[in-house]
């Protein structure tokens, strides 16, 4: 289980969420493209979470980030007119612990002025929001990570023991890569098909990326949605198989 900041601005919000995530028994920590870290400020305001500090790993790409994750949520309070609606933090927890039982998973929060993109949001499987009050939801970054670091071991807690399914190859959920593998190949198909036009190409792909999200295909599923796709590109002829001949009805000699 990871907690990912994106583009965080104030060094501060860095340090206070590492200690936010330490009071409650997180430690991994995953920065991207942060404007300064390590720093001062960062040390100063974890107040003795310098172990999460430092254990933090710096990436340059959400992309990296998420690159073996399996399920990721984005907590965010941006409106999207697609999808489906944003998870409750309860839900949202609980979902994330089910799925950390077998698979890498993260919860992903944006920059404190601007939150998370629309193309960052595509990057995730689910998004959950704060239903915090409407005339005045500004949350800081540090206690949106309380907040929701305070679900996460709520939900630890209650959480029910692995189904022996769920440690068998076939089920495991598929990385983030090979998700993103499989869109990049499904979109590539598309493309070829003429089914996508690309000088037209409006929502599809993002309607497509929440259908396949919403289903959360185990691994096995996944190879097997990209073997037919691999069969558009590749198709092979099959020789009809001729049913054995029925004995009694020969004519007699």
């Amino acid at each position: 289980m990871r907690i990912v900041l994106v583009a965080t601005t104030h060094p501060g919000n860095i340090g206070a969420a590492a200690r936010a995530m330490l009071t409650m028994g997180l430690s991994r920590l995953v920065l991207v493209a942060p404007r300064s870290f390590p720093d001062e400020q960062a040390t100063s305001r974890a107040a003795g979470a310098e172990s999460v500090l430092d254990g933090a790993r710096v990436v340059a790409t959400l992309e990296e980030a998420l690159a073996d994750c399996a399920w990721v949520v984005a907590a965010s309070a941006r409106t999207r007119h697609l999808g489906d609606e944003p998870l409750q933090p309860t839900e949202a927890a609980r979902r994330l612990i089910d799925a950390a039982q077998s698979a890498e998973v993260a919860l992903v929060f944006g920059s404190e002025r601007t939150g998370l993109t629309n193309e960052e949001l595509e990057r995730c499987h689910a998004q959950t929001l704060v239903p915090a009050n409407p005339a005045y939801a500004s949350l800081n970054l540090a206690a949106a990570v309380q907040l929701y670091a305070w679900e996460l071991r709520k939900a630890a807690v209650d959480a029910p023991r692995v189904s022996p399914k769920e440690g068998h190859p076939w089920y495991a959920p598929p990385s983030h890569e090979q998700t993103e593998n499989f869109y990049a190949h499904l979109e590539r198909v598309l493309l070829a098909t003429g089914f996508l036009d690309p000088a037209n190409p409006r929502l599809l792909m993002r309607r497509l990326r929440q259908l396949f999200n919403r289903a959360r295909p185990d691994l096995n599923e996944l190879n097997i949605l990209r073997g037919i796709l691999t069969s558009f590109e590749n198709p092979k002829l099959r020789t009809r198989r001729t049913p054995p001949s029925d004995p009694s009805s020969k004519p007699p000699t």
